[in-house]
């Protein structure tokens, strides 16, 4: 049943002026939410999502994370409030990143936002759209102005005729990562499963139950990663369960279903604080290269009560395969490795034994008790981890240990470039590949090494080109322009009488 409780009216003070937006800076939106009663949110963001040594990394809205868990999943609606040019951007990538369904979107202006009416718009859209036949679930997502001036979907009936209600808020200014923002639908996705499954009996899964207990998965892998952890498991009586997130509603019941969850992306801590509410047992890390594996199958098995003669017998059948294939094609050249998706140290992990000479490794992401082990083992061996990693931690990287290959993200690939240095985008060229088991084993060599023989081409084209283009003389000119740095100076003087001005007619 819908609630009868009435909304209340947000904080008529979030859209003073010209309305509060994402000029305004994280620190007011921020303050603002807070006031309109969005408090226990953003702490528990800020304790899920821990910022630091920077305030958030350099990426894409981190909503889109949360928009693409929903687009992927079967009969689900995914609906978004927020600024129309947010709306733009979010649609535009999630069609790019190859969505082949609507994403529902709920205008609003100044006047409906402050008196209480995009609720009501939104309460409205959402029981147009609940079309059992249709839908398991719909999803409706706050972007910045509608949580900073709080507007409450935590208000929205849980159900509407059968179909679930999901509501969260993903603010720029409390999520810092789109790869965080997955776990902000999935973790909420989990609870409302756990409440169901504790309510009575549930749906099974589409292929039926496992015949063995099973091992959930956490974290967005490649499609061949989970056929190759299933392979592993076999011996030791286990099966490979849901990847979460999930591609469907009913597979959320399978996954709290299983016996152990496995955190291959540590940084999925709503999640993980689900499983661990269904008293599932949370392991780190993941079974990449030879150590990686045995450390895995080792607190894999551990955790689900397997004898250790089985856990041997699973490390013997696939520990030389691993080595076999790291051996027999090995990495030669030294790398700076840096993303945003999450799982980065395990790909570092997978260099180092491959031979590559990797030096530095940055990730968007927080440090979690998850990835510790990864860190210990990686710094170890001499690299340097950086959690939380800015782009200028990357490029300080780049330029300090000089590598023949720089892997990370568009803006490191570019500089990288520039410079000469051969350089590979990490979502596309490296994460997008198996890392797990024997099939991960040899899976990077190749690319990683003819991405290195490329030097010479590099060297040639900047031979070739010079400093055309650089600076002030970017460009194709009949006569090279002359670099006016008093103009720029003459300028910058103007701006700063400007702001001055404004400041003082504000205090009038």
């Amino acid at each position: 049943m819908d609630s009868p409780a009435q909304a209340p009216v947000p904080n008529p003070q979030a859209l003073e002026g010209d309305g509060l937006g994402c000029h305004s800076g994280a620190q007011a939106l921020r303050e603002a939410a807070a006031s309109a009663g969005k408090s226990d949110t953003l702490a528990r963001y800020a304790a899920d999502y821990p910022q630091g040594p920077h305030d958030q990394p350099q990426s894409m809205c981190p909503a889109f994370g949360s928009l693409r868990v929903g687009l992927r999943m079967r009969r689900t609606q995914t609906i978004l409030s927020g600024s129309a040019c947010c709306v733009y951007g979010l649609t535009f990538t999630s069609h790019f990143y190859g969505a082949r369904r609507s994403v529902g979107y709920v205008p609003f202006n100044s006047e409906t936002l402050v008196t209480g009416k995009l609720f009501e718009d939104i309460r409205e859209a959402v029981h147009a759209q609940a079309d059992p036949a249709q839908f398991d679930a719909i999803v409706i997502i706050n972007l910045c102005v509608p949580t900073a001036s709080g507007v409450p979907l935590q208000l929205l009936p849980r159900e509407i005729n059968g179909v679930r209600i999901i509501g969260i808020d993903v603010p720029g200014f409390g999520v810092p990562t789109h790869a965080e923002a997955k776990d902000v639908l999935a973790g909420a996705m989990l609870k409302f499963a756990r409440g169901e499954i504790a309510a009575g009996p549930v749906q099974a899964p589409r292929a039926g139950r496992a015949d063995k207990p099973t091992v959930a998965l956490i974290g967005e892998v490649f499609p061949a990663d989970p056929v190759g952890i299933g392979m592993m498991l076999d011996p030791l009586g286990l099966a490979a369960g849901p990847v979460v997130p999930t591609r469907e509603w009913r597979e959320l019941y399978a996954a709290l279903d299983c016996r152990v969850a496995a955190a291959l992306h540590p940084f999925y801590t709503a999640s993980v604080r689900e499983f661990e509410a269904a008293g599932r047992p949370v392991v780190g890390s993941a079974p990449v290269g030879h150590d990686g594996t045995e450390a895995w199958l080792q607190a894999v098995g551990s955790a689900a009560g397997v004898a250790q003669a089985r856990i041997d017998d699973a490390k013997n059948r696939f520990l030389p395969a691993i080595r076999a294939a790291l051996q027999r094609t090995p990495i030669q050249g030294r790398i700076t490795l840096s993303g945003y998706e999450g799982s980065e140290l395990l790909v570092a992990r997978l260099l180092v034994e491959s031979g590559a000479d990797l030096r530095y490794v940055g990730s968007a992401c927080p440090a979690t008790p998850w990835s510790q082990a990864d860190r210990e083992w990686l710094e170890s061996r001499g690299v340097l981890v950086r959690f939380r990693a800015s782009l200028e931690d990357d490029l300080a990287a780049m330029r300090e240990f000089k590598p023949d290959l720089a892997v990370g993200t568009t803006p490191v690939v570019q500089a990288a470039k520039q410079a000469g240095i051969p350089a590979l985008y990490f979502t596309n060229l490296i994460s997008a590949r198996p890392l797990m088991g024997p099939a991960g084993a040899g899976s990077l060599a190749t690319v990683i090494n003819t991405a290195i023989a490329n030097k010479a081409r590099f060297d040639d084209m900047k031979a070739f080109f010079g400093d055309v283009g650089h600076g002030h003389a970017s460009g194709v000119w009949e006569g090279v322009p002359q670099d006016r740095p008093e103009f720029r100076e003459h300028t910058r003087r103007q701006v700063i009488k400007l702001q001055k001005k404004l400041k003082s007619e504000e205090m009038i």
